[in-house]
């Protein structure tokens, strides 16, 4: 290398990046090693023809000041504040999400809605004494039927395993706080105390990449250095310490000496790229780890207005996308042409299987077809699109991967120089500010803090839940 660089952050995603800010905040001149295109990773924001679009939607919300400051900071005058709308699209009508009491009864009829409360009395009176799975943390707090009509079908389509494979870990992340008692004490006591989805979030103008791409930007002017389309393919580590790294370029492969690491890679890919090659209890534990892969079928619609939400969960069974998004709500800087909508359909999948090995001609006819038969546009108003196809977008939590981390974590631990950050960087399914929190603190680390990265709790950062205090006042 030409210049010096005191730090090398493979991964140029929101932990990588953050991680990098900091450090040059705080004098050091990181090397920053990435191996697609652009910064971003999971929250780059891609285009075609003009139009922009997510590999999925990132809203920014987040309970922590430090983050936000970030945001703010960066994005300036360019950070949206947008309304936020999702509903469940379910046997051609709209469920509100979170469910709501008078919702769900006006949609699925008086019958249907006694059959939910009565298979969610008795969940209540026996429920399942272990919340190991999914399935069992689900029926609990919804009831058997609930369960089945609503979570089973569009879970099992999003992670490609049975419900009782996943891990009950995952959904008290994601569905903390969500549950069929508040949607009752919602509707048949107003004065409680309850929690509620946000009302709206920020959202940089030009989509989430405009973030990265700034970030990527200041750290190059400030003495980092960003390499993009640059792959580590060998991690080299000594007794204590990593020592080196090799990566690749469009010209050769180049190794270079490592002071302090910091990483987001998978741990798979970190633990099989390490060299020596650790324990084969190690190895087995990486090769161990599971991923959901992503497709997203951009559709380029002549049309306005298809819907007001910014993006749908598809629990329809007859359809094989799980989501779509309407980046026009997001921010009409997305969309250049006026008369027209992006729609993101997304496909969750797994490399190899049937969605992920058709051709993009393919995929392209197949999301046409469902955006039509959702009854969400036309066919024939689509004029154009493109296909996006992301590998290891979610860890998976099945019943093996707690025990596999540990493994993993235990060993790298050894590794005194080494940080793991970020979603795959710790096989966690992050939101975006808490993988920032990540990056933040080892940067700190390398400055000689001495932080748990792991202790970090997510429920501090937690996207979606905000409480609200409807008890009457004083005096009232």
């Amino acid at each position: 290398m030409q210049e010096p660089h005191d730090a090398v952050i493979i991964g140029a995603g929101p932990a990588g990046l953050t991680a990098a800010r900091e450090l040059v905040e705080l004098g050091f001149r990181p090397l920053v090693i990435e191996a697609a295109d652009k910064p971003g990773g999971l929250s780059r924001t891609e285009t075609y023809r003009g139009y922009r679009f997510d590999i999925g939607g990132h809203r920014f919300y987040t309970k922590a000041e430090e983050i936000l400051h970030i945001w703010h900071d960066t994005v300036g005058e360019d950070f949206l504040e947008v309304p936020r709308l999702s509903r469940i699209l379910f046997n051609g009508r709209f469920f509100d999400y979170p469910l709501s009491l008078g919702n769900v009864t006006r949609n699925l009829g008086v019958a249907e809605s006694a059959r939910i409360m009565t298979s969610f009395a008795r969940a209540q009176l026996r429920p399942h004494l272990r919340e190991d799975t999914l399935e069992n943390w689900v029926v609990n707090r919804f009831g058997e039927r609930l369960y089945r009509t609503f979570f089973k079908t569009y879970t099992e389509k999003v992670w490609g395993i049975h419900c009782s494979q996943i891990g009950a870990e995952w959904a008290a992340q994601r569905l903390v706080g969500v549950s069929l008692v508040a949607a009752v004490q919602e509707a048949v006591w107003p004065n409680s105390r309850v929690k509620s989805l946000i009302k709206e979030f920020n959202y940089p103008k030009l989509g989430p990449g405009q973030m990265w791409e700034r970030v990527s930007a200041d750290v190059e002017r400030r003495g980092g250095r960003v390499l993009l389309r640059a792959e580590a393919v060998k991690i080299y580590h000594n007794g204590n310490r990593v020592t080196g790294v090799s990566y690749r370029e469009t010209d050769g492969v180049r190794r270079i000496n490592v002071p302090f690491m910091i990483t987001s890679m998978s741990l798979d890919d970190l633990i099989e790229r390490c060299t020596p090659q650790p324990p084969a209890s190690v190895s087995a534990a990486a090769r161990g780890l599971r991923y959901r892969d992503f497709i997203i079928v951009t559709l380029i619609v002549r049309a306005v207005e298809l819907f007001p939400d910014n993006w749908i969960y598809l629990h329809s069974p007859s359809v094989r996308a799980s989501r779509v998004q309407c980046f026009n709500n997001w921010s009409p800087a997305m969309v250049p042409e006026p008369d027209t909508t992006t729609l993101g359909m997304e496909y969750f999948c797994t490399r190899g299987d049937d969605i992920w090995q058709r051709t993009d001609e393919e995929l392209m006819i197949l999301a046409r077809r469902e955006v039509q038969e959702l009854g969400l546009a036309r066919s024939a108003d689509v004029v154009d699109g493109c296909v996006i196809r992301q590998p290891k977008a979610y860890p998976i939590y099945d019943g093996e991967h707690t025990g596999h981390v540990e493994i993993i974590r235990t060993w790298l631990e050894n590794l005194t120089n080494l940080e793991t950050i970020g979603r795959n960087g710790m096989h966690r399914y992050n939101n975006q500010d808490h993988s920032m929190l990540t990056g933040l603190y080892a940067a700190r680390n390398v400055a000689g803090a001495n932080h748990d990265l792991w202790g970090i709790n997510t429920d501090r950062s937690y996207l979606e839940k905000t409480t609200v205090d409807r008890s009457p006042k004083h005096g009232s």
